[in-house]
This record gives structure tokens, sequence and C-alpha cells, in this order.
């Protein structure tokens, strides 16, 4: 994958400047992360279905013992 031009932040960046939070961009095949404090260091890029299913995985209850 190559370096992502567009970048979004979470709408759950919190007040003052926004700057605490991560970034995604995304590609057809790809999701790319960073973080917005520090743009210029290593960008993770997973496969989508992979995040995807990393996503579903944090929205889902947590099951009770």
């Amino acid at each position: 994958m190559s370096t992502p031009d567009t970048w979004r932040k979470s709408s759950y960046s919190g007040g003052g400047d926004g700057n605490n939070c991560v970034e995604v961009s995304t590609s057809t095949t790809h999701v790319a992360v960073r973080d917005s404090k520090a743009p210029a260091r290593a960008i993770l890029a997973f496969p989508a279905e992979t995040f995807t299913s990393f996503l579903d995985a944090l929205k889902a209850p947590l099951a009770k013992p």
C-alpha cells in the first residue's frame, strides 16, 4: 500500500485542537492508521476485511461469565 493522501479524524477526537486521536485513511483494499500528533511517524496498514472484523469485535457487547 502506498502512503495515503487523504486522512480523516474521528468525530470523537474531543475538544480543543482535536489532535488527541488517530487518523484513518481507507482504500478499497486497506485501512491505514496513524497518530494525529505525529503524522510523519509510522503508519499501520491493515487489510480492509481484517480492520472491519477488529471494529466489529470492539462494538460487540462483552460476554458475562
